[in-house]
């Protein structure tokens, strides 16, 4: 649904909006209390069965907004309840990341297959004839489903010539490709954070808006107000997420205006990656040392490789992820500086949290919460002028789109070793990428570069993104040709390092 301007994407945008106030405006922060009346004024209700029931589900999204864990349904606790404590300059951030309010699921059925009016009640009436446990029965001429028997094999869906049986599935656990979701006793979703992997896809599949992640904008802020140097990095997926009048010079020229006293590509770390990777590559797979080369600036893609095939960790690339390979350049140029990842994944913030890796990024916000900030400073594009941005290559910047990660690191294996040929694999979503590893793990990828991504289309499908797909990959696209440099090699960021 991401690029549809739904009831659902209103919300949202409305309290990331009026949290993005609460931290500028400062003062007595008790006031969040009156923001569910304002979000959802009146006594009728507009999206579900009951106004308060509405205004309960606003109040708990202002929390996870604020970082604050979800309030328990039988719990007597005001919204504001530890709202002051959390108004700091630096992260707060208590897992889960990812949370189902559970009040607002519809407690969808988990998964069934049904016979719709569009049954023709056929003479052959295969659907009758492949079912292995007699679920499926004539009434009246017209094919039904005894649930109680069927075992949900699909069989019936697959053989009826009129396409009249469909299959009823969760959105969020059809979207999760780690099968994390489950069910509590009253049968609504619940996240196994075992399994998950915070990719965020069910966040932006639920249709009734009841999985939401924790924002650090609030305290993001707060540590803007100090006056303190808060420099932004921009993950190359930025290109076009808000809208076709906002150029890369116009974002460059409003984050400025938010406060921000800089700002990077991320595209710049990526380049690195992409020359590190290749001289990985070239040294230990096509030498035989190691089986294959999986990269790894996907962290929901990659924490499900080391997980789930621990077998095969070690051939995850350990690679600075372009994040934190650009961060790092920020903090070596400016050392006081605070660092924030402005990008389209959810599960950035807990790569930043990592304690397994010095991340140097102090904030992680996605494109979605930086539109409330946006609309919170009423900040208007229209007559802004800005800076190009010039450090980061083409190769850098196709990062964003499914198989840029892949061909910006092929191209810089054929510049650094032209004789060395490179079979490559990817997948995207997380269920694809699982299938690309269990062939690995049977030896069939040996000597190959594996790319995976959690997000079907890559990065500018992430759930923080704000466009269709198709439109941010022409938007990426565009900005990659308008790139002076377009390998990877070419940097001047990898010059400049290697001159050090």
């Amino acid at each position: 649904m991401r690029g549809i301007y739904t009831p659902v994407t209103n919300l949202r945008r409305q309290v990331f909006a009026e949290i993005a106030k609460l931290a500028y405006e400062g003062g007595d922060y008790s006031r969040i209390e009156e923001i569910p009346y304002k979000i959802i004024p009146g006594e009728v209700p507009t999206y579900r069965d009951s106004v308060f029931k509405e205004r309960a589900i606003v109040g708990e999204r202002l929390r996870l907004a604020i970082g604050l864990p979800l309030r328990r349904a039988d719990e007597h606790a005001p919204v504001s309840k530890g709202v002051n404590e959390s108004a700091v300059d630096k992260r707060v951030y208590e897992p889960p990341l990812v949370n189902v309010i559970s009040f607002a699921c519809n407690a969808c059925e988990e998964k069934s297959y049904r016979v719709t009016d569009n049954c023709q009640g056929c003479l052959a009436h295969p659907c009758v004839s492949v079912c292995p446990v007699k679920a499926v029965k004539l009434v009246n001429g017209k094919s039904t489903i005894d649930q109680e028997k069927c075992l949900k094999c699909g069989r019936c869906k697959e053989i009826c010539p009129y396409n009249a049986i469909v299959k009823n599935e969760r959105p969020c656990a059809a979207a999760c490709g780690v099968d994390a979701i489950e069910s509590d006793h009253l049968g609504r979703a619940t996240i196994n954070y075992e399994k998950c992997v915070s990719c965020g896809q069910c966040l932006v599949s639920c249709p009734f808006g009841a999985i939401a992640d924790k924002s650090q904008i609030f305290q993001l802020i707060h540590a803007i107000k100090t006056g303190e140097e808060v420099i932004a990095e921009v993950a190359p997926a930025f290109v076009g997420q808000f809208g076709p009048l906002v150029t890369p010079q116009r974002l460059k020229e409003a984050l400025k205006q938010l406060g921000f006293s800089d700002v990077y590509e991320v595209a710049i770390g990526a380049d690195i990656g992409a020359v590190e990777e290749a001289h990985h590559y070239a040294h230990n797979v096509a030498t035989g040392e190691q089986a294959f080369l999986a990269t790894s600036c996907c962290p929901s893609w990659s924490v499900m490789a080391k997980t789930q095939f621990p077998e095969l960790a070690s051939c995850v690339s350990d690679a600075l992820t372009p994040m934190v390979a650009t961060a790092r350049i920020i903090k070596k140029e400016h050392p006081n500086a605070r660092v924030v990842f402005i990008g389209p994944c959810a599960s950035k913030k807990l790569e930043a949290s990592r304690r397994t890796v010095r991340s140097d990024v102090d904030f992680v916000i996605t494109f979605e919460e930086l539109m409330g900030m946006f609309v919170a400073k009423e900040i208007d594009f229209g007559d802004m002028e800005g800076e190009e941005m010039v450090d980061a290559t083409a190769a850098g910047r196709g990062y964003a789109v499914a198989g840029g990660v892949a061909d910006a690191i092929v191209e810089s294996i054929h510049e650094l070793y032209p004789d060395l040929q490179v079979q490559v694999d990817r997948a995207e979503g997380l269920r694809n990428c699982k299938k690309m590893l269990a062939i690995a793990k049977a030896g069939k990828r040996n000597g190959f570069l594996l790319e995976g991504m959690a997000c079907p289309g890559g990065c500018i499908a992430g759930a923080g993104t704000l466009q269709p797909i198709n439109k941010a990959v022409a938007a990426v696209k565009g900005f990659q040709q308008d790139a002076p440099l377009k390998e990877a090699v070419e940097s001047p960021r990898i010059k400049q390092m290697q001159d050090e």
